[in-house]
């Protein structure tokens, strides 16, 4: 799989962060914490399209005992980034130690996941296409590992004060969502229900939590560029909306950056767990 990034990818990633720790399911690591096995040696966490290293940065002084991090992405300047912010303690001050892997992740086999204690992932799935993310479930299955896959998105989108476009920008998003790119269907909203079936499959079971973003005032950056992005691969997808949105967009951003926008976008998270 290769994914064509922007160049200031890093800068969203940062920009969302807050937004995606205030979401993330807790219960769900609590459940994780419970099942996850208590001994001398490190816990070693595969990360999965790691990015910046959101996920281990929220993730590692949440869980106890020494772990190892293995942190993979297709861009190194991400994978640098990763390492250097990763914290260096567990919850109980056992040490937390990182190494990175750059690569297609799609490709990513039981043998090579077998020394895992966990599989994680942040805002990924949607990106995959049914025959990569069945590969990647059959190998957490085999490797029998849990996997956390976190802030997969729903297509589900309720911005106020509310607009008679809104419904059309969101459908025409998700049909984005679902585009077809150099050969690959995209997965996009349809990927937890695709996930949470292929681990069935496998007798793997799954909880599934809420993980919403709720972007009001105190995250009015993040709000505007959220909306711009949305918008733009609505009208990639509608280019007759350009023109109908014209006016709407002027609006819409008016109200994000002055923090009147209030905007839920629809995330689930996932734990699977063989009991």
């Amino acid at each position: 799989m290769s994914i064509d990034l922007p160049p200031d990818f890093a800068q969203w990633l940062a920009l969302r962060e807050p937004a995606d720790v205030a979401a993330r399911s807790t219960e769900l690591v609590d459940t994780l914490r419970a099942a996850l096995p208590a001994h001398a040696a490190p816990l070693v966490i595969h990360d999965l399209g790691a990015g910046t290293g959101s996920l281990g940065r929220w993730l590692a002084p949440l869980l106890p005992g020494a772990q190892h991090w293995i942190l993979y992405d297709q861009d190194p300047d991400l994978l640098a980034r990763a390492c250097a912010g990763m914290p260096a303690t567990a919850a109980d001050g056992a040490p937390v130690t990182v190494e990175t892997r750059q690569g297609d992740l799609t490709r990513l086999t039981a043998a090579e996941l077998a020394d895992a204690a966990l599989v994680t992932a942040s805002a990924l799935l949607d990106m995959l296409t049914a025959e990569e993310l069945d590969h990647l479930v059959a190998a957490c299955a085999e490797a029998g590992c849990p996997a956390l896959f976190l802030i997969s998105v729903t297509g589900a989108v309720r911005l106020t004060p509310a607009d008679p476009l809104d419904d059309e920008v969101a459908a025409a998003f998700n049909a984005h969502q679902r585009r077809t790119v150099g050969g690959r269907r995209l997965l996009g909203p349809d990927a937890v229900d695709a996930c949470a079936a292929a681990f069935a499959r496998h007798g793997v079971d799954v909880q599934l939590r809420p993980s919403p973003w709720q972007l009001g005032s105190e995250r009015a950056a993040l709000a505007a560029e959220w909306f711009t992005g949305w918008l733009d691969a609505a009208r990639e997808q509608r280019p007759d909306l350009t023109v109908d949105t014209d006016e709407y967009a002027r609006r819409r951003l008016a109200e994000a950056e002055s923090g009147r926008l209030g905007v839920l976008v629809g995330h689930v998270d996932l734990l699977a767990l063989r009991r």
